[in-house]
C-alpha cells in the first residue's frame, strides 16, 4: 500500500488527511526504521507494508468506534505505538495514554511524540497489572485498546479495569477469534465486560482478515483485579 492508496482508503472511512498529517505519517515511518536498526520494534520494515500492516491496520479501529465521540484513550502494550499513535495523528483531539513494560520502547515513543509534535500524549513504563491499580488511572478512560498483545481472557483482566463504566474496550485481533471468545466468557463476566459486536475488516492490498471486538463496560470491575503481575498470563480467569 503506497501513500496515495493509504490516503484513499482512509477517505473511504471518512478520514480526510491534511498535508501535515500525511507528513506526520511519513516522518513516523522514517523514525520507526531509524530506531528499528538499534532495537527490535518491528519485523515489518518495507514502506508499503508498514503503511498497510501498521498504519492502516491501526486506523481501521475507527471502523468499530466513533473516535470523534471519544476523548481519553489508553493503549496497553503499544509497542512501537500501534494503534494509538496513528489514531492520534488522524484524530488530534484525542488524549492518549500509552503503557508498555519495556522502557526502551517508551524511550522510542518519547522521541517519536516529540518529533511528530503531538500534544496530550502520556507515556508510562509500567506493567499493565500495576498501572490498572493506580487510583488516577483505574476506570478513567473512555476507550482502552490493545493490538496483538495476548489472548482475550488475559487482555480483559489487563484492560477492563482501566475502562470507565459505559466505556469501551476495543480489541484488535486476527480472523480466528471464536475460541478466544469462548475461553474469555467467564473473565468478561467477572470483570464487567460484554461483547457488543464484532467488526470484520480486511487489509485492502494483502487481503488478510482482521476482527475488531467491541466490548462494552457494563459494571464496575471488582477491586481485586487485575491480580499480581504475571498471574493473568499464568492463570487466566
Amino acid at each position: 500500500m503506497n501513500e496515495q492508496q493509504f490516503q484513499e482508503q482512509l477517505e473511504k472511512m471518512g478520514i480526510d488527511l491534511t498535508e501535515q498529517q500525511l507528513e506526520q505519517f511519513s516522518m513516523y515511518y522514517s523514525i520507526l526504521i531509524e530506531w528499528n536498526s538499534k532495537m527490535n520494534l518491528t519485523g515489518i520494515t518495507k514502506r508499503e507494508e508498514v503503511y498497510e500492516k501498521h498504519f492502516y491496520d491501526s486506523v481501521s479501529a475507527s471502523l468499530a468506534a466513533h473516535f470523534n465521540d471519544v476523548v481519553t484513550v489508553c493503549d496497553v502494550g503499544a509497542g512501537a505505538g500501534f494503534p494509538s499513535i496513528p489514531l492520534k495523528i488522524c484524530f488530534p483531539h484525542l488524549h492518549i495514554t500509552i503503557v508498555d513494560s519495556l522502557n526502551k520502547r517508551i524511550t522510542f515513543l518519547k522521541q517519536l511524540v516529540k518529533e511528530l509534535n503531538l500534544e496530550n500524549v502520556s507515556l508510562h513504563h509500567d506493567r499493565a497489572e500495576t498501572f490498572a491499580r493506580k487510583r488516577e488511572f483505574r476506570e478513567s478512560f473512555d476507550l482502552v485498546t490493545a493490538r496483538a498483545v495476548a489472548k482475550l481472557s488475559v487482555l480483559s483482566e489487563l484492560c477492563l479495569p482501566l475502562v470507565k463504566r459505559n466505556g469501551t474496550f476495543l480489541v484488535m485481533k486476527g480472523p480466528n477469534v471464536h475460541e478466544e471468545i469462548e475461553e474469555a466468557d467467564r473473565a468478561l463476566s467477572v470483570l464487567g465486560g460484554v461483547i457488543s459486536r464484532q467488526v470484520k475488516t480486511e487489509l485492502p492490498v494483502e487481503e488478510s482478515d482482521r476482527t475488531i471486538l467491541v466490548i462494552a463496560k457494563k459494571k464496575q470491575t471488582p477491586k481485586k483485579y487485575p491480580r499480581k503481575p504475571g498471574t493473568p498470563n499464568k492463570e487466566p480467569l
